[in-house]
């Protein structure tokens, strides 16, 4: 036993010498946290085999400690995330793109974390030409403030543009970067996203030598609360997998929260999906409000939120934020916008309550991990990736099998024009 603990912190710490990019290297220069690349969590799950990666958005402080926390229990690699409409420079969080990275690092040396986390810069989300051009300034300093992976989500765009915007942006990232894209924006059951147009993205940017790790899709679920039942359409998921298997793309699952667990598992069990985002689920469990066996925040015969009276928040806190949010006039679906308002406020309440609100987080993310992702002890394959590399870098998975000539702007434009299908209503889709 001896020699078993003496060879793992013998690799820790060989990976940690050599395992993180060269910005958390210099932002963090005598950190024991093992912060990498998105790329090695991905390949960890790949590996293990029907194996999710959590990625874990930290709208609070409580919520990033605990998934921490669990993940170190699970033995799990780990991504902790924010989006951009959750930490951009418009943000609802005081998380955000740029302090993140300085969060997660602190907590991993406070509570001895040693499992790999990866920070992900979610939802990056292109609408306009005035979103690339500011994209093309802002994305680099995500990644000087100790971003480890992207996803570039012009998926609000028509295909050709989405597309586009891919390639356009791809250069602001490091070349040992986690990279994903996403098509089809995430409304539930309207526009799902199609075989053809997966295909159309993910051989457009292959004949550019761009080769994403992981791709999302409106594979029929939604952000934020779970108002139907139709949720994650797994047959959908997995013939778009299974097309997408010579480009050798991992899925990313946005919108978890309200999907079952028996959902869950059939994603992880019958698709190639390798990350999985949960945000709504651990903002509602940190603040202490009743949520059902997957995370759904469950509502009193008034359709009010039911708050526990020894979890969570303290009982006079969660009454000054409903009283706030009902000044708003914030429908329920809206309660994430309290996360930047009250921040300060959860942190100044007491020792033992902030604890809860992360054990509570901790307990949630492990049950998970373990029994639904099936991502336990997924974190010694990252270690053994990045030795096996002997880098930062594990290099891309995919090679380029489609011809350049073939995917000209003009023909890119052509092809996106004979693609079928619709994105649905229009509206607001953020997360």
């Amino acid at each position: 036993m001896m020699e078993a603990n003496s060879s793992h912190t013998e690799s820790f710490e060989r990976a940690l010498a050599i395992g993180r990019p060269p910005n958390i290297v210099s932002l963090f220069p005598n950190s024991k946290a093992l912060i990498v690349s998105g790329k090695f969590i991905d390949r960890a799950m790949k590996k293990k085999g029907r194996a999710i990666c959590m990625a874990a958005n930290g709208r609070n402080l409580p919520v990033i400690r605990g998934a921490l926390q669990a993940a170190q229990r699970a033995n799990s690699a780990i991504i902790i995330e924010i989006a951009k409409s959750e930490g951009g420079a418009s943000a609802y969080c005081a998380v955000n793109y740029w302090n993140i990275a300085r969060i997660v690092d602190s907590l991993c040396n406070e509570m001895n974390i040693t499992i790999p986390v990866a920070i992900h810069a979610d939802h990056y989300g292109i609408k306009n030409s005035a979103d690339i051009t500011a994209a093309k300034i802002e994305i680099p300093t995500l990644f000087e403030a100790g971003m480890t992976s992207i996803a570039i989500d012009a998926s609000h765009l028509p295909d050709d543009q989405n597309l586009s915007a891919n390639i356009e942006l791809f250069p602001c990232l490091p070349e040992w970067a986690g990279y994903e894209t996403e098509v089809g924006e995430i409304k539930g059951k309207e526009g799902l996203s199609t075989v053809e147009e997966a295909l159309f993205l993910i051989q457009g940017l292959n004949a550019r030598n761009m080769f994403p790790d992981w791709i999302a899709l409106n594979n029929g679920t939604t952000h934020g609360i779970e108002a139907g039942a139709e949720g994650i359409q797994v047959d959908l998921t997995a013939s778009i997998h299974q097309a997408l298997a010579p480009y050798h793309v991992s899925g990313a699952q946005h919108g978890t929260s309200g999907n079952s667990s028996e959902r869950l598992m059939q994603i992880a069990a019958k698709t190639q999906t390798t990350k999985a985002n949960v945000a709504t689920a651990l903002q509602m469990i940190s603040w202490g409000l009743a949520v059902n066996d997957y995370g759904n925040a469950q509502l009193d015969a008034d359709g009010q939120f039911i708050k526990l009276p020894d979890e969570g928040v303290t009982q006079a806190l969660w009454e000054k934020i409903t009283a706030y949010a009902e000044s708003k006039g914030l429908k329920k679906g809206d309660y994430k916008k309290l996360n930047l308002p009250f921040e300060n406020h959860i942190l100044s309440q007491p020792k033992e309550i902030r604890e809860r609100m992360s054990h509570r987080v901790a307990n949630f993310v492990h049950h998970m991990l373990v029994n639904v992702f099936n991502s336990n002890d997924t974190a010694p394959l990252v270690v053994d990736a990045i030795l096996a590399a002997g880098n930062h870098d594990p290099g891309p998975k995919a090679s380029r099998i489609e011809r350049p000539e073939d995917w000209t702007p003009e023909k890119i434009a052509r092809r996106a024009a004979a693609i079928h299908g619709g994105k649905g209503t229009a509206g607001n889709f953020d997360d």
